[in-house]
C-alpha cells in the first residue's frame, strides 16, 4: 500500500514537470520531494520518471501510475471541499433542549429569524424543565436557567435572570407599597414552589443574603401561572423579569424593594466540549447571545416605547 502523501507528491511533480517547481507549489523542500519519489520507486520496484538535462518524462509504468494518482488526488480535493463546505455553513439538524418558560417565551420566537439566516439548517427542539443528559439523549445544545451549569460541559452565558417583587398598581393602592422586607408580612405573598423547601424568599441585605418568611392564599409550581394570578390582582410575588418584562414596561405590574432582590441565576447555552465545534452550534449560540445579552430586551425600559 503506497503512502498517499507520496502519491500526491508524485502527481504534483508530473504536473509541474519539475522537482523544484513542485516543491515551490507544495511549500516543501526540493530534497523532501525527491525523497518521496525515490521512496515510491523503491516500493514499486520500478522507475517512474526519466531524468535528463532536458527535464522529466514519464516511463510507461510512471504514466499508468500517474493516472491512478491523479484520480486519488482529485477525489481527495473533492472530499476536502465537502468538509470545508460543511464546516463553513451551518447545516443539518440542530437538536436543542430548553426550559419551558424561557424556551416558549424567548427561544421559540427567535427561531424564524435564525432559520431564515441559515436555510440549510433544521431545528429539533424539546421544551422541558427536566435536566437532560446531552450525551445519552443525543442533544447538541441545552438552554438552561441555573446557578451552576454543570461539570464537563461548556457553558456560555446568554442573559441574566433577574427577579422582582411585584404586584399590580391596583393591589398596591389597596394594600400599600412595602418599604422594607419586614412589610411583606402584611401582604398576600404568592409563592413559587417548584424548588421545594419552606415558604420564604431569599433577599439581599447590606452584608449577606437572608430569608424572609412569606404566606399567602396561593402556592403554585409554575412561574407563568403565578404571573397570571399576580396580574389578576391577587397578591405579591417574586417573579423572573423574562416572564413579566412586558407587563413591567407597560405599567401593568409594579416592582418594589428592588435593592433587596439578588441576581440569582443566568440563562446558559451548554454543549459538550469539542475542539472543532460544529458551525450549527456556534451559530446558534452566537445568535442567542447577540439577541439577549447582559441587558436583555425584557429588562430595558425603552423596549416598550420601541414596540409602540
Amino acid at each position: 500500500m503506497q503512502d498517499l502523501n507520496d502519491m500526491v507528491t508524485f502527481a504534483r511533480v508530473v504536473e509541474a514537470k519539475s522537482f523544484s517547481e513542485a516543491a515551490r507549489r507544495m511549500h516543501a523542500s526540493k530534497s523532501r520531494v525527491s525523497k518521496a519519489i525515490a521512496k515510491l520507486e523503491r516500493s514499486l520496484g520500478a522507475r517512474l520518471l526519466n531524468r535528463s538535462t532536458r527535464g522529466l518524462s514519464l516511463t510507461e509504468v510512471g504514466a499508468a501510475f500517474y493516472e491512478h494518482c491523479a484520480r486519488i488526488v482529485e477525489e481527495a480535493e473533492q472530499a476536502e471541499q465537502v468538509v470545508s463546505h460543511l464546516h463553513a455553513e451551518p447545516r443539518g439538524v440542530l437538536k436543542v433542549t430548553a426550559s419551558v418558560a424561557f424556551g416558549t417565551l424567548h427561544v421559540a420566537p427567535a427561531l424564524p429569524e435564525f432559520l431564515a439566516r441559515h436555510p440549510e439548517l433544521r431545528i429539533d427542539m424539546t421544551i422541558s424543565d427536566r435536566v437532560v443528559d446531552l450525551v445519552e439523549e443525543g442533544y447538541d445544545l441545552g438552554v438552561r436557567i441555573t446557578r451552576e451549569p454543570g461539570l464537563n460541559l461548556v457553558a456560555r452565558k446568554l442573559a441574566p435572570v433577574r427577579r422582582v417583587i411585584c404586584a399590580t398598581p391596583g393591589y398596591f393602592k389597596r394594600r400599600g407599597v412595602p418599604k422594607n422586607p419586614a412589610d411583606l408580612a402584611g401582604h398576600n405573598c404568592l409563592h413559587y414552589t417548584a424548588f421545594g423547601g419552606p415558604s420564604e424568599w431569599r433577599l439581599r441585605g447590606p452584608q449577606k443574603e437572608f430569608a424572609v418568611p412569606v404566606a399567602g392564599s396561593l402556592r403554585i409550581n409554575d412561574d407563568e401561572a403565578l404571573s397570571q394570578a399576580v396580574l389578576g390582582g391577587l397578591g405579591v410575588a417574586l417573579l423572573p423579569t423574562f416572564i413579566i418584562g412586558k407587563e413591567l414596561q407597560a405599567g401593568r405590574l409594579q416592582a418594589v424593594l428592588a435593592d433587596y432582590v439578588p441576581l440569582e441565576q443566568h440563562v446558559y447555552a451548554v454543549h459538550l466540549p469539542n475542539v472543532h465545534l460544529p458551525p450549527k452550534i456556534r451559530a446558534f449560540v452566537d445568535f442567542l447571545r447577540a439577541r439577549f445579552g447582559p441587558e436583555p430586551y425584557w429588562d430595558r425600559p425603552d423596549a416598550a416605547r420601541a414596540r409602540r
